[in-house]
């Protein structure tokens, strides 16, 4: 059996990045998370957070538990528009 194909060379060795077990800015990642899933996010947020994410498994991990919730989350809700007598009912109060 060729050893080649199932041992990564050296030089595959060395460009993999160093990951890292924890991440001392979470709660700063965590909400550039929020703003990505909710599709808040900006360009240079998004760009942050990818180059992050690659070396960063704390990151990878909240990311993938958080989009996760969210798409179970998309499937469960049933979404139905509001009877417009609930709607001017609602108008009326916040005008009064």
């Amino acid at each position: 059996m060729n050893a080649s194909l199932s041992t990564p060379s050296v030089t595959e060795e060395a460009q993999k990045p160093i990951m890292k077990q924890t991440c001392e800015h979470h709660a700063e990642c965590m909400k550039i998370i929020q703003a990505i899933l909710d599709d808040e996010a900006t360009e240079a947020e998004k760009d942050h957070f990818r180059e992050n994410m690659d070396k960063c498994i704390p990151c990878i991990e909240s990311y993938r538990l958080e989009k996760c919730i969210k798409d179970s989350l998309n499937l469960k809700i049933e979404k139905k528009p509001c009877p417009q007598s609930i709607l001017n009912t609602i108008i009326s109060k916040i005008n009064s």
